[in-house]
């Protein structure tokens, strides 16, 4: 893949971090996270048109408050810094940061002061969304004020001779209405971007990549029927045509129908090419009497590679694998870029003694782009928009060990989750909606003249863009009645019925 122009995100922790990175690649510039300690020579070696600074949620005095390289800062390379990004800067820099006597979270109201290329073009006065308890007090010298709020004097700075700039708060949201076009100055007035980043390019050169890699050796996708790996494939399949192999293993922790809907789907597209393995007691096996999440991604992670290996023996001169792995994988499984939130079973759970080479051509883009990656190669809208599944499947959706009888429960709560859902048009609202299965927890309850003492299932349903973050779904009264009626009514081993309300972060989307 050619060299594209790079801007660097150094990654103090905050939950707004990806949104950077992704607003960058709207505005046509690739984007990469890195930790914010990356050593000043491992920054050059990536050969960066510019710099950001993210956010954190650390105060510049705490101990060990986390600091960058400061020989970044005489570098000769664009700089942005955002909210603690800011802070750091300032205070690496000679200025000081104090507490402020008035915080400063949610909207505010921003008054550009003084002319600056940041915010050429843009409104004097702008709503901006803050989210900071301390505040910078003095600027380094060569510094300007740039801009301030009601609660921030100095909520803008620059140095134009350095093309070192900082704001207090979040251009990266949607809450701050004009910060594309403050993003945009950054990158094309500020660091002399020429926008080489675009969906038809990426296609053209992945494709290009793939081909010359597998050369004249066949290879193996593994295909869940998700959006990832489908369009993984499809793009593979564009690059090698009939030395792509497609396994779909049925490992028994599908959604209803699934299996059948895949097949009936990639079967027909690829023929004998489109190799299906029923693998389910074999998978029920592995993980019996397992209960930790991550031992479960683990297992099921080697057990996919092993059913590959098994009939990737099968093809002649199979040498690859290629995988539907996603920037959000790679970084939730924390690969050198982010602590680990979890092991996604296609990055942290393959085993050391895999016997192909990876090749996974979505690893450099967040979900959106694969969508629209997905709809440039023809995948139709009803693939395209299917709600995310792990793969690890109903596994993680089961609180305890994985056996049938827990399988079915949470099988056919999921069911009626996601027709309740539909029937009330709010598929493409609902980034996705499940049930998940506490096994570890019993209630007491009564139906009829009896009592019971069953399982509670816990429904989930959040709004995403991207899967970085996630806000739970304001479902109406009546859809939740109907939910809890049908799924206590339907499913004799389950008496009570949760709604979760937490967002993404703190929590994860998933509940294992």
């Amino acid at each position: 893949m050619k060299e594209h122009e790079v801007v660097v995100v150094m990654d103090f922790g905050a939950q707004y971090n990806q949104l950077i990175a992704r607003r960058i690649r709207e505005a046509g510039v690739f984007s990469i996270l890195v930790p914010y300690n990356m050593p000043l020579e491992e920054i050059r070696a990536l050969n960066p048109k510019a710099i950001i600074l993210s956010g954190g949620p650390a105060s510049v005095y705490s101990p060990n408050a986390p600091r960058v390289d400061s020989g970044i800062f005489k570098a000769n390379i664009p700089i942005l810094g955002i909210c603690y990004g800011m802070q750091i800067m300032i205070h690496q820099l000679g200025g000081r940061v104090d507490r402020a006597t008035k915080r400063e979270y949610g909207h505010a109201y921003l008054e550009v002061t003084t002319p600056s290329p940041l915010f050429a073009g843009v409104k004097k006065g702008m709503e901006v969304w803050m989210s900071h308890g301390d505040h910078v007090q003095t600027i380094p010298a060569g510094f300007k004020i740039l801009a301030r709020t009601e609660n921030s004097a100095i909520a803008a700075v620059g140095h134009e001779e350095k093309n070192i700039f900082a704001v207090q708060f979040h251009p990266e949201v949607t809450h701050t209405p004009r910060g594309m076009e403050i993003f945009r100055n950054f990158l094309y007035e500020i660091a002399g971007c020429r926008g080489d980043w675009t969906d038809a390019s990426f296609v053209e050169e992945k494709t290009q990549e793939i081909a010359e890699t597998v050369g004249d050796k066949a290879l193996v996708c593994g295909l869940s029927g998700g959006v990832d790996s489908a369009v993984a494939a499809r793009l593979v399949q564009r690059a090698v045509g009939k030395k792509l192999y497609c396994i779909f293993v049925n490992h028994g922790l599908l959604r209803e129908g699934e299996a059948e809907e895949v097949k009936s789907v990639f079967q027909e597209e690829l023929g004998e090419n489109f190799i299906y393995v029923a693998a389910q007691d074999r998978f029920l096996q592995k993980l019996k009497g397992i209960t930790d999440p991550e031992e479960k991604r683990r297992v099921i992670g080697h057990e996919f590679i092993a059913v590959f290996e098994e009939e990737a023996q099968k093809i002649p001169d199979v040498k690859y694998l290629a995988q539907g792995t996603v920037y959000s994988d790679v970084i939730e499984s924390g690969l050198g870029i982010a602590a680990r939130i979890k092991s996604h079973h296609n990055v942290g759970g393959l085993p050391e003694t895999m016997k192909f080479e990876l090749i996974e051509p979505l690893r450099e883009l967040f979900k959106d782009e694969v969508k629209r990656i997905g709809k440039l190669l023809g995948l139709p809208d009803a693939l395209l928009w299917r709600q995310p599944f792990p793969g690890p499947g109903l596994a993680v959706r089961i609180i305890g060990e994985v056996n049938e009888k827990n399988l079915k429960i949470v099988r056919l709560a999921d069911k009626i989750v996601r027709d309740e859902i539909k029937e009330g048009g709010l598929e493409k609202e609902i980034w996705q909606a499940f049930a998940v299965l506490p096994t570890t927890l019993r209630s007491v309850g009564v139906m009829g003249d009896g009592r019971t003492y069953a399982y509670p299932v816990v429904v989930r349903a959040v709004t995403s863009e991207d899967a970085m973050t996630a806000s739970w779904a304001y479902l109406s009264q009546e859809l939740l009645q109907r939910i809890s009626r049908r799924i206590t009514n339907e499913i004799d081993d389950v008496n009570r019925v949760l709604y979760d309300i937490t967002s993404k972060p703190p929590a994860t989307i998933e509940w294992e």
